[in-house]
């Protein structure tokens, strides 16, 4: 099977060629071969390149985006070290891919309150400070915090872990400190792209959030998601939006996540990053005024001790990292998407358990994993066939 599954984006009418059993192309409906004359001017009597020959500078980024990044209580009792915790080894599989991207961005779906709070799982999260510094190691740069546990710890929660997020590097989006919330913009390659992050909830828990200080979390209210996608409009050269919704362990998005997110792309926003399902959803390439825009609606569980043992449901082990490609020449576009399909292995660790994110493809061409392999298969048939690309199995 080919490492990476790729979705070519051309604006023309597209044909899929299968090349091998396992892997897939997408090109263009003919082959035209395009012959371009060499065109040399002579000036005293040396020969100069016509300007005209040079061809256009063209910036590309790659992007990558992984869903519900959860640390329940098994976790972390299997990241106890003698006086502290290490979560790298979740990570080490996949961090390769993470670190190769130019900008890597994730859910992080907790709280880091303060270890000296003493740590919790569901239904209100409060994990290690360690967390986020394995986050750093595995190469994340963005980190979206709003989300249906943004306050589980409360206002100093909410604080505490954005305090985190920018001790060891990284920068957040979708909670705040103060009322200067503001879309994230980053610069790379010449590229410049706007990130939101919104949440359709707090668990109930919104009295915990009192009313002065409303905007400390981005709450899903569509007149502020599209203010603040016309107020980067002018400013950047693609917007990209974190959204927490939809309904948990449903494989098909619901009525209000298409029409919302049909409402995004009109808004303007180019690239939409669903999670809260904790299973994966379908992707979209919508054309919209002669643009390609993508919206994948739940990335699934990258990480998290949900299992079909504790959910019924087995979908939540299978989790997606999204691979955007994207050019600039005049204009910034989706040059491609492509899908590296995972899966949550968890193992016994003595009296405790320990958690591997593999990337199934890599996983399965390996001998090291044949107690499992059925369920690897299983995984990635899953995830293909969800993102309608079961033929390349």
């Amino acid at each position: 099977m080919k490492g990476i599954i790729r979705i070519l984006i051309i604006s023309m009418a597209l044909l899929v060629i299968f090349s091998g059993c396992n892997s897939i192309e997408i090109a263009d409906k003919e082959s035209v071969e395009v012959v371009v004359e060499h065109n040399v001017q002579l000036v005293d009597n040396q020969s100069v390149e016509d300007p005209l020959d040079e061809e256009p500078q063209i910036d590309k980024i790659t992007i990558l985006a992984v869903g519900d990044i959860m640390f329940h209580m098994p976790q972390v009792k299997g990241a106890k070290t003698n006086d502290t915790y290490d979560f790298s080894n979740s990570f080490k599989y996949v961090k390769k891919h993470i670190e190769n991207s130019d900008l890597a961005l994730a859910n992080f779906e907790t709280v880091v309150a303060g270890n000296h709070r003493g740590f919790s799982g569901f239904p209100r999260f409060n994990s290690p400070t360690e967390t986020v510094k394995a986050l750093k190691d595995a190469g994340f740069d963005v980190i979206s915090t709003a989300n249906n546990h943004s306050i589980d710890q409360g206002v100093d929660g909410i604080i505490s872990t954005i305090d985190s997020i920018n001790d060891y590097g990284l920068e957040s989006i979708g909670t705040y400190k103060d009322q200067q919330r503001a879309g994230l913009i980053k610069e790379i390659n010449n590229i410049r792209l706007g990130l939101l992050s919104y949440t359709y909830g707090l668990n109930g828990l919104e009295s915990l959030l009192p009313s002065n200080k409303s905007y400390m979390v981005n709450l899903i209210d569509e007149e502020l998601i599209k203010n603040d996608i016309n107020e980067l409009d002018d400013k950047v050269d693609l917007t990209i939006v974190f959204i927490h919704w939809g309904n948990e362990y449903q494989k098909h998005p619901s009525s209000y996540q298409v029409e919302l997110g049909d409402k995004m792309i009109e808004w303007g926003a180019d690239i939409i990053l669903g999670s809260h399902p904790h299973v994966i959803q379908e992707a979209r390439i919508i054309n919209y005024e002669d643009e390609d825009k993508y919206i994948i609606y739940s990335m699934g569980n990258f990480l998290s001790n949900q299992r079909k043992s504790n959910t019924d449901n087995h979908y939540t082990e299978d989790g997606v990292m999204v691979l955007l490609n994207i050019e600039k020449d005049e204009k910034a576009t989706i040059k491609d998407v492509e899908y590296i399909p995972t899966w949550i292995y968890r193992y016994s660790n003595g009296n405790s358990f320990a958690h591997e994110i593999l990337p199934v493809e890599e996983a399965l061409n390996t001998n090291n994993y044949k107690e499992v392999e059925d369920r690897l298969k299983k995984s990635m048939e899953d995830t293909l066939t969800t993102l309608n690309m079961k033929d390349t199995l």
